[in-house]
């Protein structure tokens, strides 16, 4: 059973708020990374919390050289200074798989050896082949899935309002260790922010669907799950989002201040005049006292041009 350290107040709002920014290095931060670094962090600080920072580095695969070192200074460049020392995902597979083996006991977990054609051709979503097989967990060539007996069809967000989610997409066992023996995303980022004790997660709106299965192990964990904050992702006027996988423009420390104050009218907070020749710190002081998350618009994206720039959305 996981030690719950984090107490609360009469109101239900935490002593301590702790947020975190966690990207992946698989590419420099872009202005859609910058819109959710920020957010992250003003929340934090705004409530003379925590702000700390976790590298998402899971997938060597996919990684960039240079790329975690490259999101660090970045962030100093915008005066984002974060809480701490920096968690790295791929210094805790030990931990992860204490979980794994916890689940386990709990006979939450199974061994799935079906190919993603099996999948398709079954509908697309995973229909649950191989939860009556009971292959060995260690079997080779298997990933793990986690059994979700109870789907959560929806969940509350303090931006975007009641969130629901389609009930085949709630109900699907999905995958906690990959068949190339590597741990996925969705057990990982519920174990750090366990054990780092978050209580509030500021992110993009392209992780709504992951809440559902992310509350699912916070359940099954018995721990205390946090308030999620999804915020609108910048999207390029073709509809797409600002990601590394469509090669957004990496955000330049030399036009900081500019960004910053981009990434401030997006997220709804436009400073005031006197402040457009602001230097960062001055930004984010201003941005700390006036920060308040219900004026983020609560909207899947905005778009915006390829200096961050927020554009009228189309109709």
């Amino acid at each position: 059973m996981t030690e719950h350290l984090v107490t609360h107040q009469a109101n239900g709002e935490p002593l301590m708020w702790r947020g975190r920014f966690a990207p992946s290095p698989s590419g420099r931060l872009h202005f859609g990374s910058l819109v959710a670094a920020l957010a992250s962090y003003l929340e934090a600080r705004s409530r003379n919390g925590e702000w700390l920072l976790r590298i998402e580095d899971l997938d060597p695969p996919r990684e960039q050289p240079g790329a975690a070192d490259d999101i660090l200074t970045t962030l100093e460049h915008f005066h984002l200074h974060w809480d701490g020392s920096v968690l790295y995902q791929s210094q805790r597979h030990q931990r992860y798989e204490e979980v794994l083996q916890q689940l386990a006991a709990q006979q939450q977990i199974y061994a799935c050896d079906c190919t993603r054609k099996r999948i398709k051709e079954a509908g697309g979503l995973y229909p649950g082949l191989c939860r009556s097989r009971h292959l060995a967990l260690d079997s080779a060539n298997t990933s793990i899935r986690l059994k979700i007996d109870k789907p959560m069809t929806s969940f509350k967000d303090r931006i975007q309002g009641e969130v629901s989610v389609s009930a085949p997409i709630a109900a699907e066992d999905f995958i906690i260790r990959r068949k190339d023996g590597l741990f996925a995303y969705q057990l990982a980022v519920v174990v750090d922010d366990i054990d780092s004790q978050i209580n509030h997660v500021v992110r993009g709106a392209d992780l709504l669907d992951s809440t559902p299965r992310q509350l699912q192990l916070y359940h099954l964990l018995d721990a205390n799950q946090p308030d999620y904050f999804h915020v609108p992702l910048a999207s390029n006027v073709d509809g797409s989002k600002f990601s590394k996988q469509n090669f957004a423009t990496a955000i330049d420390p030399e036009q900081a201040s500019s960004q910053l104050t981009n990434a401030l009218i997006f997220l709804n907070h436009p400073p005031p005049t006197e402040l457009h020749n602001a230097s960062c710190e001055q930004l984010l002081t201003w941005a700390q006292t006036n920060w308040n998350h219900q004026n983020v618009t609560a909207s899947y994206s905005q778009t915006v041009d390829s200096s961050g720039k927020r554009l009228p959305n189309k109709q």
